[in-house]
C-alpha cells in the first residue's frame, strides 16, 4: 500500500452538519433538483474567486485560464460528477468548508426546514452555507477531490453522510490539474440524473445564467457539449432578458427558491459607470435580523468577481441581493482601497436611491405587491428612519403602519395627517410587544373616546426610530404613554359635554395616593386619557417613553428608569368610592393605593414589584370587604 493510501484521515462532523445530514437523506426537501443548482453556484464562486486571485498571480491560470464547469454522466455506474477548473481547496480548506458550518444561525435555519418539511423546504437549500450538503438527497456516497491553484499537492474528501467523514491525499494523477471534482453514486431513486435530457433541463432552467459557461459530457471520456455560455445575465440589454430568465439568476445569486418581489436593473452612465442587478426576495431570508447584518451584494470589476463585502447598501436594505460590475475600479483593488472609494460612495447612493424608487413605484403600480414587501421587511426599512437622515422623510413617506383605525391593514402617515382631529396637533403612537397588549392598553382609552388615531408600533426598532424623527409634514410624533394628553382641544365622540372637574373627596384621594406611594412615582395626577379603567402609568415628559426605558433598562443601558407618573381616572366608579369611603381606616386606604399603583403596573405589562406583598394587601382588601 502506497504512502499516499495510507494517509487516511477519518474526522466526525460537528454536531449541527451530522443533524443536518440526517434532514438531507431524509428528503425533508420536495424539489431534489435543487441540489445540481447549488453544485454548480459552488464551483461558479470557484471559477470567480480563481480570476480574482489570478489579477496578482497569473500564474495560477497556467495553459488553462478559460474557465469551465463540466457535468459527466455515468449511467453504467450510477455516478453524476461535477469539475470545475476554479480555485480548488487545500486540505485544511476541505475540512473548513466541507466538516463546519461556520455562518450564525444554523440553528433557527435547521428548527425551520424541520418545522416546514416538504411545504417549502427546496427554498431553505442555498442558505447558511449548507448547499453542498445537499447533494446526500440524491447521493448514497460523495466523493471530493480538490486541488489548490499553485499547490504540487491533490486532497480527497469522501463520505456517506451518516456521520463522518474522511480526507487524504491523492495522487495528482487522480486529481484535476487545478479545481475540484464532486462525484455523486447516485441513489437507486436519483439515477435520472445520468440522463442528458434531466441535467440539461435542470442546468437551463436553474443555471443558466451564471457567469461561467456549462459543458455536458455524456459518458466519461465523451466530448464535452456546452449546455450554457456563461454570458453575464446583467451585460444583457433588459429589452432581451425575460423574467424567467431573471428569476432564474435570481435564484442562483441569492440562494433562494421563491420569486423576486422587485427586480432593479440599471446602467448608470456619465462620470462612473456601472451596471446593477438587485433583488428584493419574495419571501424572508434567514438571516434577516443576524446581529452581523451584513450585505449581500456582489462587487464584480469588468465582469471579474472582487468581493460579496462592500458595503453596496445601507443596513437596511440588507436583505437586497444582487450585484454591481463597473469597469471604473483597478482589478487588483484591495479591500481597504473598496472602503474608501469615492466611486463606491457614489454606487451606494446610486443604488439606495432607485432600490427605493422602484419599492415606491410599486405602492401605485403593484398595490398587492407592496404589501406583500412591507410586511417581509418593513421592520427592516424602518431601521432607516433611525440611520439614515438623509432619507429619513422618504422611509417615513413609504412606511406603513397598523393603527387604532386600521389593525388589520397598514396605512401611510399621509393618510393619518389627512384624517387628523380639529385640534389635534401630533401623531400619536404606543410601543409594545404585540398587537394584543397594545389594543387592551388603558392609555388608549381617552384617544379612542375623541376618535383619534394612534399607530400601533411593535417591532423594537419603533422605540428608537420615534426618537430621531422630529415629524411628518410639520406633525411632531408624541407617545401616548409619555407626558400629559393634551386632549383637551379635542371633543369626545357622540357628546357635547365637557368632562366636569374632580371632585374635592378625589381630589384629597390623589394627594394621599401621592403621599402613600412617595419615591415609588415621580406624581400622581388625576386622568383625562382614561375613560374605562381606573389608573394608568405614565412616563414623564421628557426621556424615553415607558416601552424605550424598559428595552434600554433591560439591555443594561441605564440603571434606572425614571419613575413612573400614576394617572387616576376621577370618573372612575372604583376611584369615587375610594374617595369618598371612611378616612380613618389608614391601612385599607393604603392598601388601596398601592393594589391600584399594582394594577397600573400589570396593565402596563409588569407585575407588581413585591408579589408577597401584594398578595399580603389583598387578602386584608378580601377580609374587609367579607366583614362589611
Amino acid at each position: 500500500m502506497s504512502e499516499v493510501e495510507m494517509s487516511v484521515e477519518k474526522h466526525v462532523f460537528e454536531a449541527d452538519v451530522a443533524k443536518l445530514l440526517h434532514l438531507m437523506v431524509h428528503s425533508v426537501y420536495s424539489d431534489k433538483n435543487v441540489f445540481l443548482r447549488e453544485l454548480i453556484s459552488n464551483a461558479a464562486d470557484a471559477c470567480e474567486k480563481l480570476r480574482y486571485e489570478a489579477i496578482v498571480a497569473p500564474d495560477l491560470l497556467g495553459s488553462d485560464p478559460a474557465p469551465r464547469i463540466v457535468l459527466t454522466l455515468d449511467e453504467e455506474n450510477a455516478r453524476l460528477i461535477v469539475e470545475d477548473n476554479g480555485i480548488g481547496m487545500s486540505r485544511d480548506e476541505l475540512v473548513e468548508s466541507l466538516g463546519t458550518i461556520a455562518r450564525s444561525g444554523t440553528r433557527a435555519f435547521m428548527e425551520r426546514i424541520e418545522a416546514a418539511q416538504s411545504k417549502d423546504g427546496a427554498q431553505l437549500i442555498g442558505q447558511f452555507g449548507v448547499g453542498f450538503y445537499s447533494a446526500f438527497m440524491v447521493a448514497d456516497n460523495v466523493d471530493v477531490v480538490s486541488r489548490r491553484a499553485g499547490s504540487d499537492k491533490a486532497w480527497h474528501w469522501a463520505s456517506d453522510g451518516k456521520g463522518s467523514y474522511t480526507v487524504s491525499a491523492v495522487d495528482l494523477a487522480d486529481a484535476p490539474a487545478r479545481g475540484t471534482r464532486i462525484t455523486l453514486h447516485l441513489k437507486d431513486d436519483a439515477k435520472t440524473y445520468t440522463s442528458r435530457w434531466t441535467v440539461e433541463r435542470i442546468v437551463k432552467d436553474q443555471s443558466g445564467h451564471v457567469p461561467v459557461p456549462i459543458s455536458i459530457m455524456e459518458k466519461p471520456g465523451g466530448e464535452p457539449a456546452q449546455v450554457a455560455d456563461g454570458t453575464a445575465l446583467w451585460t444583457k440589454q433588459k429589452s432581451e432578458i425575460s423574467k424567467e430568465d431573471y428569476t432564474d439568476f435570481y435564484r442562483g445569486v441569492a440562494g433562494q427558491y421563491d420569486e423576486p418581489a422587485l427586480t432593479v436593473h440599471f446602467r448608470a452612465e456619465g462620470r462612473h459607470e456601472y451596471t446593477a442587478l438587485a433583488f428584493v426576495p419574495g419571501s424572508k431570508p434567514f438571516d434577516l435580523f443576524d446581529p452581523d447584518r451584513k450585505g449581500r451584494m456582489k462587487l464584480y470589476v469588468k465582469r471579474v468577481f472582487i468581493t460579496d463585502e462592500a458595503d453596496l447598501l445601507p443596513r437596511y436594505l440588507r436583505f437586497v441581493r444582487g450585484l454591481v460590475d463597473t469597469a471604473d475600479l483597478p482589478l487588483n483593488v484591495s479591500r481597504e482601497m473598496i472602503q474608501e472609494s469615492p466611486l463606491l460612495a457614489n454606487i451606494r447612493k446610486g443604488l439606495t436611491n432607485r432600490v427605493l424608487t422602484s419599492i415606491e413605484k410599486l405602492i401605485d403600480s403593484d398595490p398587492d405587491a407592496f404589501a406583500r414587501l412591507w410586511d417581509n421587511f418593513g421592520s427592516v426599512i424602518k431601521e432607516g428612519i433611525y440611520e439614515d437622515f438623509e432619507r429619513r422623510a422618504q422611509l417615513l413617506a413609504l412606511s406603513r403602519f397598523l393603527t387604532t383605525a386600521a389593525e388589520d391593514k397598514p396605512r401611510a402617515l399621509s393618510d393619518y395627517v389627512k384624517d387628523m382631529k380639529d385640534g389635534q396637533a401630533a401623531i400619536y403612537y404606543l410601543t409594545g410587544e404585540n398587537l394584543a397588549q397594545l389594543k387592551a392598553s388603558p392609555q388608549l382609552e381617552g384617544f379612542r373616546a375623541r376618535g383619534i388615531e394612534v399607530l400601533l408600533l411593535t417591532d423594537p426598532v419603533d422605540s428608537f426610530w420615534v426618537t430621531t424623527a422630529p415629524d411628518f409634514e410639520g406633525k411632531p410624533f408624541k407617545s401616548i404613554t409619555q407626558g400629559a394628553a393634551d386632549l383637551a382641544a379635542v371633543a369626545k365622540e357622540n357628546t357635547t359635554a365637557a368632562s366636569p372637574a374632580a371632585s374635592p373627596s378625589v381630589t384629597d384621594f390623589v394627594a394621599f395616593a401621592k403621599a402613600t406611594l412617595g419615591e415609588a412615582v415621580s406624581d400622581v395626577r388625576t386622568s383625562d386619557r382614561l375613560t374605562e379603567s381606573a389608573v394608568c402609568l405614565v412616563a414623564p415628559e421628557h426621556g424615553p417613553d415607558r416601552q424605550l426605558q424598559k428595552m434600554l433598562q433591560g439591555a443594561g443601558r441605564i440603571d434606572d428608569a425614571a419613575k413612573p407618573i400614576l394617572e387616576i381616572n376621577p370618573d372612575h366608579a372604583l376611584i369615587a368610592a375610594l374617595a369618598a369611603g371612611p378616612s380613618d381606616d389608614q391601612t385599607f386606604r393604603e392598601d388601596a393605593v398601592k393594589l391600584l399603583f399594582d394594577q397600573a403596573r400589570v396593565l402596563d405589562g409588569d407585575k407588581p414589584e413585591d408579589p408577597r406583598a401584594f398578595a399580603e394587601r389583598l387578602s386584608r382588601v378580601f377580609d374587609r370587604a367579607l366583614k362589611h
